[in-house]
């Protein structure tokens, strides 16, 4: 982790996320005036699941990874996090530490923003605060499809949800599956890495998906919808 200065090449001046957009100038300079920037390098933890937090981070460049840390060996991945969202919500709403893990994919650009400054602009600025509640809501409700993807479906139908989500139109832009260990992929399905490589060959012994190295090929992503459906 690097903090960086207007010095640096990597400083960022302005915040042109849409959501800052809806500020007025005064809440603007009390946000800027309360954010470090700091860069985080490809597998630097930007959150630590239960350490005590004082900001909020927001993504400004590269993509992070968000999980729940279990037993020390296993954790389960959440979601991939990209620019322009909010990680660290919760302790804007009398939650003191992070609830979560997140660590970065590729290098990353964040702001840490003091939670007391953006509370305060939340109680003045009613547009921004829905804005934030949304994001929060959102935050939760793929917790809660989570729990129920691990709850009510079998290995076949977790495997096939995590590749497909992996491989959706929204990470278009991005080669996750080069990023991804097997056990990152594991870990989004909630297996064990023994289980996931199994599946993984089944699948591809299928003609679902092409296997090579790292990289993973969705051959007939309607078969991995079907799987998903049938649980």
């Amino acid at each position: 982790m690097k903090s960086i200065s207007e010095t640096d090449k990597e400083f960022i001046c302005e915040m042109q996320a849409p959501c800052f957009q809806l500020l007025s100038g005064e809440e603007v300079e009390l946000i800027r005036a309360s954010k470090t920037q700091v860069l985080f390098r490809k597998g630097e933890n930007l959150t630590k699941q239960g350490t005590f937090t004082s900001y909020v981070l927001f993504l400004m460049e590269g993509i992070v990874k968000q999980y729940v840390e279990g037993d020390g060996t296993h954790n389960y991945n959440l979601r991939i996090i990209q620019p322009g969202e909010f990680l660290g919500l919760s302790a804007l709403f009398n939650k003191k530490i992070f609830s979560y893990s997140t660590v970065s994919l590729t290098e990353a650009r964040v702001f840490l923003l003091e939670k007391d400054a953006l509370f305060k602009v939340l109680q003045q600025n009613g547009a921004f605060a829905i804005e934030i509640i949304k994001r929060y809501s959102h935050h939760n409700n793929v917790l809660y499809d989570s729990i129920r993807h691990l709850m009510y479906k079998q290995m076949n139908g977790r495997m096939a949800d995590a590749l497909l989500y992996l491989s959706s139109d929204e990470f278009k832009s991005f080669n996750l599956f080069a990023l991804l260990s097997r056990k990152d992929i594991a870990d989004f399905a909630g297996l064990s890495t023994e289980t996931g490589i199994k599946l993984l060959k089944s699948f591809e012994k299928d003609g679902l998906i092409q296997l090579d190295d790292k990289s993973i090929s969705i051959l007939k992503p309607e078969l991995l919808m079907d799987i998903s459906k049938r649980g």
